[in-house]
């Protein structure tokens, strides 16, 4: 357990982040929790220690370099998974608050589970599609910022995150190095979301490229999107 930690605080300095004991602690149990789940249900193909430490730990919270999360930030996740990127920035970040969302409920009872044993506040699991959700008026444009590392279409990603974002706000979809045809593909739909995309950070992450795209809002996006579940994945906006 010591040498796994004090590895793990070692790579966390090497990036730019210092943590406390008890952060460190809540990563580590965070990680032996997503294991021991794992045995029993399909959370994630990465469970070697010191990849989960770069390529699910490292990756989520590096978000901070494109954007201030030493603030009260009002932050949701979309497509969460097994909670990534919103525990490990939820750990990393406490003054944060942020909400998890997910389509598949027994990975949001997984979460529910890291949350209550981390001790975790201002961090809530919805199980909820998407497209549905996005119409809940206690949640559509209501948002500091919508993140994902989903893997999808950066069109459907669009589509999904812009209509939970407030005019101000920004959707950062998390994404492989090579990105740049998928961006160019995604304009229209930016445009008509009511986005303007800001930039594109790549950064190096051990030996993988890795990308942030940065969607600022700056228009309300129409009330006929989302369209109904399953359209924007199947037909993409162009």
């Amino acid at each position: 357990m010591k040498e796994k930690i004090s590895y793990m605080s070692d790579k966390f300095e090497q990036a730019g982040f210092t943590f406390s004991d008890l952060q460190k602690r809540q990563f580590y149990t965070f990680y032996n929790m997503l294991i021991d789940k794992n045995k029993v249900m399909n959370l994630t193909g990465i469970t070697e220690f010191t990849e989960v430490v770069e390529k699910h730990f490292l990756d989520s919270i590096y978000l901070n370099h494109v954007t201030d999360l030493d603030q009260p930030v009002k932050i949701i996740d979309l497509g969460t998974g097994a909670g990534f990127p919103g525990i490990p920035l939820k750990i990393a970040f406490p003054e944060i608050e942020i909400t998890l969302v997910d389509s598949l409920n027994k990975r949001i009872h997984f979460i529910e589970e890291v949350i209550e044993e981390l001790g975790l506040t201002s961090i809530y699991a919805v199980h909820a599609r998407a497209e549905e959700l996005a119409r809940n008026l206690e949640y559509r444009e209501k948002f500091d910022l919508c993140v994902s590392r989903a893997v999808a279409n950066l069109s459907t990603l669009e589509e999904y995150c812009l209509p939970f974002v407030h005019i101000g706000g920004k959707f950062i979809s998390y994404k492989s190095g090579e990105i740049e045809e998928e961006v160019q593909e995604s304009k229209k739909a930016c445009f008509l979301l009511g986005g303007k995309l800001k930039e594109v950070y790549k950064f190096d992450l051990e030996e993988s490229k890795r990308s942030f795209v940065v969607v600022e809002k700056v228009k309300t996006t129409p009330k006929t999107y989302p369209r109904k579940a399953g359209t924007p994945s199947k037909m993409p906006l162009k």
